[in-house]
């Protein structure tokens, strides 16, 4: 039996136990999250506090900064091409991603919808040629785009439009296949019924399967604006002009040779970089939560 004088002792050891328990169930995972946290913001912090460094140097730069400028922005405008980089990216990222998410689509609809002559062959040959990066080819397109760019300037070397050709070839067989898997799993009495109500092709595709498809469209209209705004290996090799560069080859050209001086330049581009795809990623997310949640069958 506990006294009066025992009470608070075994009050006390109440409240402990209830506490080792909490945190054994779910305190450790506050503590998880917090740490992962951190982890996440320590690169992120550091970029921040070089971008704001005055002296604008590797050496000098801390992790909170001791005073705060933006000269490395003003430098990064005034000194360099960044603005034509910028807008180069833009440009190439754009237009790759939605004319590959169209295609890949179209293709995608008629692999998983139709049944024609090569329809397997052409699946194993997209699959084939997807095992093997397109780097490994860049001596041949670069001996291509030689002779193309001799004929047809417009879209050789140093354009947008060739490297924008370029990054379509590489595109196509990989989104195809995501989008054709998805494709299959919407259930063809959808096409059987509107066919019956004298509906086309062209109008099951567009007025039915694409609204259903969603949420594939936005996940790799996303990936292919990521993986085409950060290329760096082609793009590298085949822009060479300083005001033709895209934002992977030109910010890299500041820290190739003298990294300590420019590397707060470096890291200002590197913040007005991520600012597109943080808006993308925020645009095509709620159509991805839109997508999932909207549409059914009846039956």
């Amino acid at each position: 039996m506990t006294t009066l004088a025992d009470a608070p002792v075994a009050d006390r050891n109440a409240t402990g136990r209830r506490r080792n328990r909490w945190f054994a169930q779910v305190g450790w995972r506050h503590v998880v999250g917090v740490l992962a946290v951190m982890f996440s913001l320590f690169p992120i912090l550091f970029v921040l506090s070089a971008a704001l460094n005055p002296l604008g140097t590797l050496s000098s730069t801390e992790l909170l900064p001791t005073g705060a400028s933006f000269e490395n922005f003003a430098n990064l405008f005034r000194k360099t091409a960044f603005a034509h980089w910028f807008l180069n990216s833009l440009l190439i990222a754009g237009m790759a991603a939605f004319v590959s998410i169209f295609l890949s689509a179209l293709a995608a609809y008629a692999f998983s919808r139709m049944r024609f002559a090569g329809r397997r062959f052409g699946l194993l040959t997209l699959l084939l040629i997807q095992m093997f990066p397109q780097f490994l080819a860049i001596v041949a397109i670069f001996l291509i785009f030689t002779t193309v760019t001799d004929l047809w300037p417009a879209i050789g070397f140093n354009t947008p439009w060739g490297l924008f050709l370029l990054y379509m070839g590489g595109a196509l067989g990989v989104n195809t296949w995501l989008m054709k898997g998805f494709f299959d799993t919407l259930p063809k009495e959808l096409d059987e019924s509107a066919t019956m109500d004298g509906a086309t092709h062209a109008q099951v595709f567009f007025r039915i399967m694409l609204p259903l498809v969603a949420p594939i469209l936005a996940v790799t209209a996303l990936l292919s604006f990521i993986g085409t705004i950060n290329e760096f290996m082609i793009a590298n090799v085949f822009l060479t002009n300083t005001e033709s560069k895209t934002l992977a080859v030109g910010m890299f050209g500041l820290v190739a040779g003298e990294r300590n001086n420019n590397f707060g330049m470096f890291a200002a581009g590197t913040l007005l970089t991520a600012v597109p795809t943080v808006l993308v990623f925020q645009l095509l997310q709620r159509y991805i939560v839109s997508g999932l949640t909207a549409g059914a069958v009846k039956g």
